[in-house]
């Protein structure tokens, strides 16, 4: 992923403390002297108000090295800068946020959760750190966590409600997505893409989409039976899978009815989408594709799938054009 960089307007932020002038010019100018401006970055918290200065020059020593680290992805050597930062100067927010951010890209969970909320309690409500802890909890699934933040957080932040229906629909709440997506209309906060949501959502028919648990060492006849019984996505998406691999002509009847139940799941769209293209049926494959690729979030592979289908969609109608659109964008 892209690594943001320091953003030059956190010095405002910085300047604003109380920290007295003196201190502030040797900082500044050391600064500018080990780092270039390159690396400064839009979410970072400014560096507390000093100590004495030997341990401040230190402190900024060690930071800034953590900082060059992360930037080249180090982030091992990034996580040991901070903790010299740690032993210097103890629970300053800066250093808890970069420590909780390096260990999320290291996968660490329990880690990244506890300095970022080390952080918050230092700096309550600060939105740079909530937003990234709501990934913290989205990345590993703990969906109800990273709602309640995100909901705090639209209270300070209107617009940033449209991102809890991104969540309510990745954890399949979809009377929650509507209801978000009810208030956003009324408040004209409505994007072009969750319009197009909010418009794919209002299917007849449409039940409540929640998760049956896994059942094992089935076979796809019983998969079939399963299905028609307890009408569950897990049972569904292993039966699509299967019927996928088999090129069995049923993918085409469970990938439709799948969209009619669940209109939030990209998966659906992508089988249906399928069965349309080994069908010939390029145009309503196309349909499809574009109907479910806006239920996307932050699934680089579930992107490249639909991108690959699209591809053979606009190749079988002739379209070079957009299939070489699409490939440009696989390559990005």
């Amino acid at each position: 992923m892209i690594i943001q960089n320091l953003h030059k307007k956190n010095f405002k932020i910085w300047i604003e403390s109380k920290i007295s002038k003196h201190i502030f010019c040797a900082f500044f100018t050391f600064i500018l002297l080990l780092i270039p401006s390159s690396l400064l970055s839009q979410d970072s918290i400014p560096l507390a108000a000093s100590v004495d200065e030997q341990k401040s020059i230190d402190f900024q020593k060690h930071f800034f090295k953590a900082i060059t680290h992360k930037a080249i992805n180090n982030h091992q050597k990034a996580i040991e800068s901070l903790d010299e930062c740690n032993q210097l100067i103890p629970n300053d927010v800066s250093v808890l946020f970069e420590l909780s951010k390096n260990y999320h890209k290291l996968n660490k969970y329990i880690e990244a959760v506890e300095y970022a909320n080390k952080a918050l309690v230092l700096k309550p409500n600060n939105l740079w750190i909530s937003e990234h802890l709501v990934q913290v909890y989205r990345r590993n699934n703990a969906l109800d966590q990273a709602v309640e933040i995100q909901k705090n957080i639209s209270k300070q932040h209107p617009k940033k409600k449209q991102y809890l229906v991104y969540l309510y629909l990745q954890k399949n709440d979809i009377d929650s997505a509507k209801s978000v997506l009810a208030e956003l209309e009324a408040a004209k906060l409505l994007s072009p893409r969750l319009r197009r949501i909010k418009k794919r959502l209002t299917y007849p028919n449409n039940t409540k989409n929640q998760l049956s648990k896994n059942i094992d060492n089935t076979t796809k006849a019983n998969y079939e039976s399963q299905f028609k019984k307890n009408k569950s996505f897990s049972t569904l998406k292993t039966l699509l899978t299967k019927l996928d691999l088999e090129n069995n002509s049923k993918l085409l009847v469970y990938s439709k009815e799948g969209i009619t139940l669940f209109p939030a799941q990209p998966l659906v769209y992508l089988m249906n989408a399928r069965a349309n293209n080994k069908s010939k049926e390029y145009k309503k494959a196309i349909a499809s594709l574009q109907n479910g690729i806006d239920f996307v979030i932050d699934n680089p592979v579930m992107q490249t799938n639909f991108y690959n289908e699209l591809i053979k969609s606009y190749q079988g109608i002739g379209d070079t054009k957009n299939a070489n659109k699409y490939r440009k964008k696989i390559k990005k």
